[in-house]
Parts: structure tokens; C-alpha cells; sequence
């Protein structure tokens, strides 16, 4: 879910694996002028001459750039990226393409929020719309994680589609930041906008494509990590019409029944400082921990998803869904001892009013697919421990009767963060390059290639170093034939 915390100025001060020295490092990457010009008929020698400006359908307001290099190779110097928004959701090793050259339209959607301070816009509902020279023909379209902005997948996705040759858009799903609730009038509105917004951005973004190369995207594929892989099987349940497939990097699920982040945060919340202190306590503490689903050999990653994670995720998430849990305490008390009134640490989600078990079945999601969908989720993810997340939406897609529009690959040592594998070398293992090998085979799926493998744990390679685990991550022998 990657909660963003930031404050209401213009850089942003993210949650993630890297250190706060890092995380200054890369706010301090100079911002020289862009390395571009305006695209459109007005600038006959640039590689964009004589192509017509693309509009955006439904824009409020929008800018287009001609750039000689679309991936972060280039957008970091000339300003068409933010670092801040991705910092902490990579390996810090991961190679970045080059040699993508195209147009960049930043713009954003009417909306009456005002979290997203990029461009100095202060207006919420932005997105990026890239559109290489050399088009493969395809789109992709992501969601954000956490409450980042629409950058946050630049490194960890758009790199990679763009120089394989696919456009690419991406949006801040309408509200941004730690004060993401306060957007919308009633209970799980801030939620239920992200996926307006990202089908709102599929549909523009698939007009631009086909005014721009003279022919509708071949293909248009979802994607995207955390929250941006719930809005993944969100618009596969819901949108299908407008996607080939999907592939959903360890997405958020949402049930009215549970399990949801509401039912398991709070255990981490109540257990873990008993855990930690050791004492007669502590065998207890961790027991129940690992009852509320946060497995067995994960514990050295709990210390540090307790001081970034849990609390700030578990308060956020009730304020959007079960404001009156603490009266008019905004986004309750951090770090609480259980029996403080209020406090998150003792939060009930099953006694919880209906009112807030019909907040959450408005986001919830069914299984109900239409598309081919490929999920993956890391064995040791200690913010959406896998028992409660993709192993149920995995079951719910088979009860739906959709089981062969899904590939549920468990992927063994892999986390939440990717960047936490830098700190663990010899117990993580990125999620980056299975998210790509997923991707790959969810092409050949779509073309009738052939079926990518059953749902399977995918080991960790016996002997394997991290630098062959950050490019390599064997699926296994896809089948023969179609879907």
C-alpha cells in the first residue's frame, strides 16, 4: 500500500527502504533545463516535426514535450520526473534503459482537490502520458502505490515498457499524500475515486495513442504495484472492455468480510511491541502475530515495517473508512498503547458498525475478471502478508468461475519494498524482475503464444547471487496452446 508521508510543499518526503542520507541525495539532483522542446509543427528540426500536438480528451490542462529520452535516463535532468515519488520502490542497482526518444504530456483531469503540488499546479487528478518515437503498438496504463504520485512508477515500470516500445500512462489516482482522506463527502470516497480516475486515464490515454500514430493501441495492458495492483483487478473486474490483460504486483485487496488491511494491521500494532521487548511476553506476542497471517521467518523484517508501515497505514486507511472510530481525532494517535481510547492498536474491524463494513464493500473487489490477469506476491510481504491478500483473491477468482483467466505465482522471499533487498542481500530477493517476467508472459498469453505456467511458488534459484536475482526470475515452461 506504500503510505506516502509528506507535508503540503512542493518535494515530497516519501516512505520507503532508503535511508533518510539517500532520500536527501536524491532531492538534491539538479533540475537543469529540459532537454526538449514543444512538440508540435512549430519546431521543424526536432524528431517530433511535423506531428500534431495530441490533446488530451477531458483535460483541464495539459503541456506536451518533445524529449530526446523519455526513461529516467533523461526525465530526471530535464525535470519530467520526480525522484522523491519513486525513491525506496527499487533496487538501487536496477539498470535504466536508454535510447527512447518521444513525446512527454503532463497535464491533469478536473478535480476540486489540491494535494499534488507538481508543476506547481497544486491540482490533483495529474498524469503522464508517454509516446515513444518507435511504437510497438501496445499501452500501458498503471495506478500509483501508496498515496505517490503519478511518477512513482518510473522506475520500476515505465523504464522498461517504454524501451521495449510501449506508451505508457500513469496517474496520482485524484488524491495524494498522508491527508488523502480528507477528499470526498462521504466514507471510502478518496478510494473509490483512484479507480474513476484510472479509467478515465485508460480512455484518454487510448485516444491520444491513436491520434498520435494514425491507429488504436493493439494492446492495452494495466499494471502496477500495491494499491496500483488493486486498481489492476479492480478494472479487470469492472472494465475489461478496455484492457488485453493485466499483470498485479502484490495488490491491496478489499472485502467487506475481511480479510483487508483493517483486520491485520491492528494485530501488528498490539503485538509487536510486546514482541520486541522480549520478556515472558514476547513467545505470545509473536504467536499471535503470526496468526494474523504475518509468516513464520519474516520477523527481522518487523522492526522497521513497524516504524514505517503499520501505524501510519493502519491510521490512515480506518480515517478514509471508519472516521468515528476516534471521534474527531484526525487519523488517530501514533503509535498508541492498546487501551488508550481510540487507539488503533485495539481496533475491531468485525464489531465495527455496518455503516463501515458498507464503506469498504463500495472498494471491495469480487474476483469477477474478464481479462487474463498474472499476480504476484513476494512469500515474506509483511505489510499485506500473502495469506490475507493474493492467496484469498486467488481463491475468490477460482469461486467466481474466472480461474482460467489467472495466474497466481507466489513469489518465495520477496517483499513489499523492493529496495529492502539491498538491505537483506541474503534474505530478499526484488520483485522487479518477476514483475517483468510476468509481464512477458502475459504477451505471449494475450497472442495465443501459449499459456504461462500453473500458479506455483517460484523458488529462490539455489546459489543465487543478488545480481542474478535482479535480472532473472524463471517462471517455469509456459503451457502449449491458447487460453
Amino acid at each position: 500500500m506504500f503510505p506516502h508521508r509528506r507535508e503540503h510543499r512542493t518535494r515530497r518526503t516519501p516512505l520507503g527502504a532508503l535511508s533518510l542520507a539517500t532520500v536527501c541525495a536524491l532531492l538534491a539532483l539538479p533540475v537543469t533545463p529540459a532537454a526538449a522542446t514543444t512538440a508540435g509543427p512549430g519546431n521543424p528540426d526536432t524528431h517530433c516535426a511535423g506531428r500534431a500536438l495530441p490533446r488530451v480528451p477531458g483535460a483541464a490542462r495539459q503541456r506536451a514535450d518533445c524529449l530526446d529520452e523519455l526513461t529516467t535516463a533523461g526525465t530526471v535532468a530535464s525535470g519530467h520526473t520526480d525522484p522523491a515519488d519513486y525513491a525506496g520502490l527499487t533496487p538501487k542497482d536496477l539498470p535504466t534503459p536508454t535510447g527512447v526518444p518521444g513525446i512527454q504530456i503532463d497535464g491533469y483531469f478536473p478535480d476540486t482537490s489540491t494535494t499534488n503540488t507538481n508543476h506547481g499546479w497544486h491540482h490533483d487528478s495529474q498524469f503522464v502520458i508517454r509516446l515513444p518515437d518507435h511504437w510497438n503498438g501496445g499501452l500501458v496504463v498503471a495506478g500509483t502505490p501508496g498515496n505517490r504520485e503519478q511518477y512513482a512508477g518510473d522506475r520500476a515500470i515505465a523504464d522498461w515498457v517504454l524501451a521495449r516500445g510501449y506508451a505508457y500512462a500513469a496517474t496520482d489516482k485524484g488524491n495524494t499524500g498522508t491527508a488523502f482522506f480528507r477528499d470526498g463527502r462521504r466514507p471510502g470516497d478518496a478510494i473509490a475515486e483512484w479507480n474513476t480516475r484510472l479509467t478515465q486515464l485508460t480512455r484518454a490515454a487510448r485516444a491520444v495513442v491513436t491520434r498520435r500514430y494514425h491507429r488504436p493501441p493493439a494492446r492495452t495492458l494495466a499494471t502496477g504495484l500495491s494499491n496500483g495492483g488493486y486498481l489492476v483487478r479492480w478494472q479487470l473486474e469492472h472494465h475489461p472492455e478496455l484492457y488485453d490483460g493485466g499483470v498485479d504486483w502484490e495488490g491491496t485487496l478489499w472485502r467487506a468480510d475481511g480479510p483487508n488491511p483493517l483486520t491485520f494491521l491492528p494485530a501488528a500494532l498490539c503485538h509487536y511491541p510486546d514482541h520486541a521487548a522480549g520478556g515472558p511476553r514476547a513467545a505470545e506476542a509473536t504467536a499471535a502475530m503470526h496468526r494474523a497471517g504475518y509468516p513464520a521467518g519474516s520477523e527481522f523484517l518487523w522492526p522497521y515495517h513497524h516504524q514505517v508501515y503499520w501505524d501510519l497505514t493502519q491510521r490512515l486507511y480506518r480515517e478514509e473508512l471508519d472516521p468515528g472510530y476516534d471521534g474527531d481525532t484526525e487519523a488517530g494517535t501514533p503509535y498508541c498503547a492498546p487501551g488508550t481510547p481510540g487507539c488503533d492498536a485495539d481496533y475491531a474491524y468485525p464489531a465495527r458498525p455496518a455503516a463501515v463494513h458498507r464503506a469498504v464493500a463500495r472498494i471491495a473487489l469480487t474476483g469477477r475478471i474478464g481479462k487474463p490477469l498474472i499476480t504476484l506476491q513476494g512469500t515474506l510481504d509483511v505489510l499485506l502478508p500473502i495469506s490475507q491478500d493474493s492467496d484469498v483473491y486467488a481463491r475468490m477468482v477460482h469461486a467466481a468461475g474466472r480461474g482460467s483467466l489467472l495466474r497466481y505465482y507466489r513469489i518465495e522471499d520477496g517483499t513489499h519494498t523492493d529496495a529492502l533487498a539491498d538491505t537483506f542481500p541474503d534474505r530478499l530477493r526484488p520483485m522487479v524482475p518477476c514483475h517483468r517476467a510476468a509481464f512477458t508472459a502475459l504477451e505471449r498469453w494475450i497472442a495465443g503464444a501459449g499459456r504461462p505456467p500453473a500458479d506455483h511458488t517460484v523458488a529462490r534459484p539455489p546459489g543465487a547471487t543478488p545480481a542474478t536475482l535482479l535480472t532473472s526470475c524463471p517462471l517455469g515452461q509456459p503451457a502449449s496452446g491458447r487460453p
